[in-house]
């Protein structure tokens, strides 16, 4: 470690440089272990309190943060500072934005704020921490600055988008994004609250943290500011994960699956649930408890490609090749434990947790100095319920089967949505077929809408109303404008029309309940068919949202049965029951696609938001985007 050695090497705003050059020292790291041992105070000790002076309140423990065989624990001493709020983001500046602006939310232009915080920075023992925001070769020089004793947030953004040596930057090192963690200021000017300012400019993308959990900002922060750079430069970063399905005959199909919270995201990684006996539980009959079976000895295997962003850059397309080209856009996944709850739920990560080559990362656990911290182990809330945000940062080297960060070709684009039982009884929008292929134009319209839906685990108020998560699914991290961001993807989708575009529910399919299990069929079937469905094997879905209904799914010599590919089949559900749910779907829709109707719109989106607003079909949506059938 060394101080004030490298300062020079950096080209900072003025006042950013006028600030940290009054700072009482500056911290910087050469190699990754100097980083991972400063997360423990100067005394290296085995449990570090991250404590501030807060005025009028004295001494505010923020968090602690724990040595042990494994890696570093983080706990935060409030409930509400173990989740990302998802009301943390305001705008700082004057360019084109559709999400809350600091003046109108807190009365008084952020640079007042901007320049305290640059005076607070002043004051304290700082790290600067270099970073690239994306992979190479088209990451962006970034920055950190951060107080000494909070360097576990430093730690959070060198695990998640990659460790860069400070004696590997050059003279002039230009930030195109810097983030400042400021902690104090949740408590002085934010009553508690996590906030999260973005000052953008042409040149410099600012994030100003004032809170230590990392989600809204060293996790979604850089999410952000690599759509914002996207949104001006032509180009997205898709909130999807991806993998490579290698099939029992070695035939290699690449998925990128995109959704909502709860859409399916994390189980497009994850191989099948299998019964004790081996057989898949393809789903069960809520009202008369029928369950029904597939055997299926031998499965693809997962290459995991990406956990939430697929970095989608222009530098990487191929126009003659048709197909979308994807790469992970961060080095380490900040995965969620939740669904750990004791050993044997996850062998993958249980492994690597446990007995990992160098140390990790871990929020939200349960665990004392010098033990083993446990993924199944998490820290309790006040409630005296296990925390629900449970943690760990792991480096994509550490991940088994995971494929190069290289550039990789997508031959189906998923998308998945959670939908409720649906009866005809008590019917509602759960009537989505296992699989259903859609046209660009529809794979478009259900970016926008991005629904939310049934029993969401990540949504406080979940239940069966559906929501929106604005365009794309990574609306909440977007600080830009809704229209540009919908003009990106239309232009995206048309551009890859060898991609195959496909639709999928998870949780139930009309009256039987189902899991994840349509996700994880359909991705063994569609590699199987090298991400290609012959025209032969498709009728069009009674709902014109759905596109494409299957006719037949073969699996193995193992047909599935008609009543989860065209629920309008089942007895308990009937075309009735399945038009209800479609008309709440289809009035869904209506009510969330007229805010895009801008001046500003793409021609071709217009024709295509009118014609889900005028009850078009499946013939009128392939009229304006037509797809390749064999």
């Amino acid at each position: 470690m060394f101080y004030d050695n490298y300062y020079d090497h950096f080209i900072l705003p003025p006042e950013v440089d006028a600030a940290l050059r009054k700072c009482r020292a500056i911290a910087y790291m050469e190699t990754q272990e100097e980083l991972d041992e400063l997360v423990f105070g100067p005394a290296h000790t085995s449990r570090y309190d991250v404590v501030y002076n807060i005025e009028g309140q004295g001494a505010v423990k923020e968090a602690e943060v724990i040595r042990c065989k494994n890696g570093a624990v983080v706990n935060f001493m409030e409930d509400y500072m173990r989740r990302r709020d998802p009301n943390s983001m305001v705008i700082g500046d004057d360019l084109p934005s559709d999400k809350p602006r600091f003046p109108e939310r807190f009365g008084y232009p952020f640079s007042q704020l901007r320049q305290e915080t640059l005076d607070w920075l002043s004051h304290q023992r700082l790290l600067l921490l270099p970073f690239r925001a994306g992979p190479e070769p088209y990451g962006y020089d970034s920055l950190v600055v951060c107080p000494v004793n909070a360097a576990f947030f430093a730690l959070a953004i060198a695990n998640i988008q990659g460790f860069v040596s400070v004696s590997d930057i050059p003279h002039g090192y230009t930030p195109r994004a810097i983030i400042y963690v400021a902690p104090p200021f949740r408590h002085t000017h934010f009553g508690g609250k996590q906030v999260v300012v973005h000052n953008r400019s042409e040149t410099l993308h600012e994030v100003f943290a004032y809170n230590l959990y990392p989600g809204p900002s060293a996790k979604k922060g850089v999410y952000s500011v690599l759509l914002d750079i996207g949104e001006q430069e032509g180009w997205v970063c898709c909130h999807a994960s991806a993998a490579l399905l290698e099939t029992p005959y070695e035939n290699e199909t690449v998925f990128m699956h995109e959704g909502a919270s709860g859409g399916g995201k994390s189980e497009m990684l994850e191989d099948f649930h299998r019964e004790d006996d081996d057989r898949l539980l393809l789903g069960t009959h809520i009202l008369t408890g029928e369950q029904y079976f597939l055997n299926l000895n031998e499965s693809c295997t997962i290459h995991p490609i990406a956990d939430d962003m697929a970095l989608c850059h222009a530098a990487y397309q191929d126009p003659e090749g048709g197909k979308l080209m994807i790469v992970d856009a961060e080095a380490g996944w900040f995965l969620r434990m939740d669904s750990m709850h004791a050993y044997g739920n996850n062998p993958i990560y249980e492994k690597v947790s446990i007995h990992p080559p160098r140390p990790l990362l871990f929020f939200n656990m349960d665990s004392v100095p010098g033990s083993t911290c446990l993924i199944w182990e998490h820290v309790m809330d006040s409630t005296g319920q296990p925390c629900s945000n449970p943690r760990v940062i792991i480096p994509r080297d550490m991940i088994e089967h995971i494929v190069p960060p290289e550039p990789q070709e997508v031959s189906v684009r998923s998308f998945g949505v959670r939908m409720p039982p649906s009866t005809a009884a008590e019917p509602n929008y759960g009537v989505m077929g296992m699989l259903h292929i859609i046209p660009p134009s529809l794979a478009w319209l259900w970016r926008l809408v991005s629904p939310r839906g049934f029993k969401n685990p990540s949504v406080v108020d979940g239940g069966n109303k559906m929501k929106s998560e604005g365009v794309g699914s990574y609306w909440p991290f977007a600080t830009g404008r809704k229209v540009v961001q919908a003009n990106l993807l239309l232009r995206q989708i048309l551009a890859c029309p060898n991609t195959l575009n496909v639709l999928i529910p998870n949780q139930h399919i009309g009256a039987y309940n189902i899991g994840f299990m349509s996700e994880w069929i359909s991705r063994e079937y569609l590699a199987r068919h090298d991400g290609n469905i012959k025209a032969k094997h498709l009728t069009p879905a009674r709902c014109p949202l759905f596109g494409y209904a299957l006719l037949d799914m073969k699996l193995d010599n193992q047909y599935i049965r008609q009543t989860f590919l065209r629920p309008e089949t089942q007895s308990k559900l009937g075309i009735e029951g399945y038009d209800t749910g479609a008309k709440i779907l289809t009035d869904f829709f209506k009510e969330e696609l007229p805010q895009f109707l801008t001046e500003d719109l793409d021609p071709l989106g217009r024709k295509i938001i009118e014609c889900c607003l005028n009850d078009g079909t499946l013939e009128d949506y392939l009229a304006l985007t037509p797809m390749k059938l064999r």
